[in-house]
């Protein structure tokens, strides 16, 4: 357990939070939650005791062990990877430490081997027999194979040191464990594994992610940072979200009866209850929230930008044919035998174990990229608008929002008083279009760039990696309006709610080819033994 009483954190120029009083129980995942720049990351931070807080404690229990998924992928590159592993408990790595420069010693004495008796327990009161096995099972379920747990940690990829960092943080069950974005860089099976560790992991989980899928499988409740305070609700992310607009509808309907209110609540967390399935926090959540009454529940302050993409014509019978296209960068084969034809009305996800793969192919059809072969054709009636993976180039000017936005924007439209209205609903109000679009933050940066891509009124969209930097809140509204859109979409994303709700094909990019499935959904596609062993062939 960890209990955070009368916390509050206050700087020079702004008050984060203020008389924080919680406690973070075991057996429960908690998703702190929050809109970007409350500080949610700096929360955590106090909680492990990197950042001291104005005023108030945070307590573990007696003996309690606490660890957090650390950052810097580039502290642990003089040990190897096994040792970075055990390294995540700290009392059992200073142990074997001492009692192997014991047993080291040329002139081994009868002290020395009192004092090795004494290590040998607490070694084996600790777990350490097992510690190896433990840390060797992790490394595997987040892919990471067997050749690799002796070698130094600054001949992995990054991709490969985030793992093992994840590795670390949940090595040797910890009593807390403090997660900041967990998921970033990991692929879809560590994610998987990743969800069934937090699910059966029965000590206190605290965790941020802007993956809501994941915040659904694993949370019981919900940490929401908002108006500066922290209020635990039952639930998972969706029930949060959902309750919280509900409250806003019943607080706008101020002359609804009670009894009314009060039955409205009782359905609403009847569906929700209904759909419990047999894991453990799914039934955990179901018995929190029968408890549940109407003053449980509170309005947000979060606000959602609105995003509406309107193509301004109907793209003809020719969407995009690509065929046999290969793509080498810096000497490596990206891309080999790509080839598909893309239909009217297709909303594809693409796929694959690497992003430079997908990003590449992105680069190549939107024209930033020349391939080593193949062909791009793209349907005469099709206009397109794009969101790279790396846009900073484009915002290295001192130039104001308003005046960034107006050059793409159409007669009628290129008025001061329209776009002022535009970028109000992207959350851009008042002197904030005059910000200099070089010092915006990157979720800023991303919702200026979708209003760019609303303005150009294309009728197909190139989304590389869209969530990236975004709010749950900016998340949610892009996710409803790529439902929604009429057009065509192209998109690559590591978001499974995403990928599940807008996807009607899926092209996953091999080492030698595609593997292309149209109308299924990304669940019936991972479950595919069929495609699973496609894959299998075509990137061995």
């Amino acid at each position: 357990m960890i209990t955070v009483n009368d916390v509050s954190l206050h700087f020079a120029d702004r008050k984060l939070f203020d008389d924080v009083n919680i406690n973070f129980a075991p057996g429960n995942c908690y998703g702190l939650i929050g809109a970007n720049g409350a500080g949610k990351s700096t929360f955590l931070k106090v909680l492990s005791g990197e950042i001291e807080p104005s005023t108030g404690s945070v307590k573990l229990g007696p003996n309690e062990r606490l660890a957090t998924l650390k950052q810097n992928h580039f502290d642990y590159d003089d040990y190897t990877v096994m040792e970075t592993v055990m390294m995540g408990h700290a009392d059992l790595y200073k142990i074997m430490q001492e009692k192997d420069a014991i047993y080291a010693k040329p002139d081994f004495n009868e002290e020395d081997g009192l004092r090795a008796a004494d290590l040998e327990t607490k070694f084996g009161e600790m777990g350490g027999w097992e510690a190896e096995g433990e840390a060797s099972q992790m490394l595997h379920g987040l892919n990471i194979p067997e050749k690799l747990h002796q070698v130094k940690m600054n001949t992995l990829t990054a991709g490969q040191k985030i793992k093992v960092l994840l590795a670390q943080a949940l090595f040797g069950q910890p009593d807390v464990l403090l997660l900041d974005e967990p998921t970033n860089g990991l692929d879809v099976e560590s994610i998987d594994w990743l969800e069934e560790f937090l699910i059966n992991f029965e000590n206190t989980v605290i965790v941020v992610s802007h993956d809501r899928y994941f915040l659904n499988k694993v949370c019981t409740y919900m940490a929401d940072l908002d108006y500066g305070k922290i209020k635990l609700y039952a639930g998972n992310y969706d029930f949060w979200q959902q309750s919280s607009e509900l409250a806003q509808s019943m607080k706008q309907d101020q002359n609804a009866k009670k009894e009314e209110k009060i039955k409205e609540l009782q359905d609403f967390i009847a569906r929700f209850s209904a759909n419990a399935s047999k894991s453990k926090q799914a039934t955990s959540r179901k018995k929190m929230l029968d408890k549940i009454t109407l003053d449980d529940i509170q309005p947000s302050s979060r606000r959602y930008p609105f995003i509406k993409f309107v193509p301004n014509r109907e793209i003809g019978n020719d969407l995009l044919k690509v065929d046999n296209l290969s793509v080498t960068i810096d000497g490596k084969q990206i891309l080999k035998n790509v080839s598909f034809i893309l239909n009217k009305d297709d909303k594809v996800a693409f796929l694959a174990k690497d992003d430079m793969k997908t990003t590449a192919l992105f680069r190549v059809i939107s024209g930033d990229l020349t391939p080593d072969s193949g062909t791009i054709t793209w349907g005469v009636t099709t206009s397109r608008a794009y969101l790279p993976k790396d846009f900073n180039s484009m915002f290295n000017e001192e130039t104001p929002i308003i005046d960034w936005l107006r050059q793409f924007a159409e007669k009628g439209e290129d008025d001061d008083t329209f776009l002022r209205g535009f970028l109000g609903r992207m959350i851009f109000s008042g002197d904030d279009v005059t910000k200099h679009v070089d010092v915006l933050s990157g979720g800023e940066k991303v919702r200026v760039m979708l209003s760019k891509m609303m303005l150009l009124k294309a009728n197909v969209l190139l989304l590389d990696d869209p969530t990236n930097h975004l709010d749950l809140e900016s998340i949610t509204a892009l996710n409803n309006s790529l439902i929604d859109y009429k057009g065509s979409i192209l998109f690559a994303s590591h978001d499974h709610q995403f990928i599940q709700t807008i996807a009607n094909r899926l092209i996953y990019l091999t080492e030698d080819g595609v593997v292309d499935r149209a109308d299924t959904t990304y669940d019936e596609f991972r479950l595919n033994p069929q495609v699973e062993k496609q894959i299998a062939e075509l990137d061995n």
